[in-house]
């Protein structure tokens, strides 16, 4: 019986944190479509740029940039809806990609300008709206 009990407490946590996903990734897409973005979008952007906060490829004229399977590990979108996100902000003109220079068959993806001010503008939304759905 208590067996029971406890196996029934943890997969009322597991629901609790799917729900809690659930409503904060509903917030976070609303808060930001009005910035023309989505929760995934601006997480590929944050990645980007905390990239360079770090000084990633320092002295590279491109300045931070990262292979799509870096991003992939870090947004958890398989890697095909990884690549047309990433379309859709190189057409947005947000990202560039650009060829490895390790390995001339290996594309990275940097920031654009636009890109970097835009995140600028939103960051402040984002952590808002995490603050605010995860504040307990």
């Amino acid at each position: 019986m208590a067996a029971k009990k406890a196996e029934q407490a943890l997969v009322d946590q597991w629901r609790d944190m799917l729900a809690l996903h659930a409503r904060t990734q509903c917030e976070l897409d609303r808060a930001l479509h009005q910035h023309g973005l989505c929760a995934s979008d601006f997480e590929v952007l944050d990645v980007l740029a905390e990239g360079s906060g770090r000084g990633r490829a320092a002295g590279s004229k491109r300045g931070s940039s990262f292979r799509v399977q870096e991003i992939s590990e870090r947004v958890h979108l398989s890697q095909s809806a990884l690549s047309r996100l990433i379309a859709r902000l190189e057409k947005d003109g947000l990202v560039q990609r650009l060829m490895c220079p390790q390995d001339r068959r290996g594309v990275e993806v940097a920031l654009t300008a636009k890109g970097r001010a835009l995140h600028g503008e939103v960051l402040p939304v984002q952590r808002a709206v995490l603050t605010r759905m995860l504040a307990n």
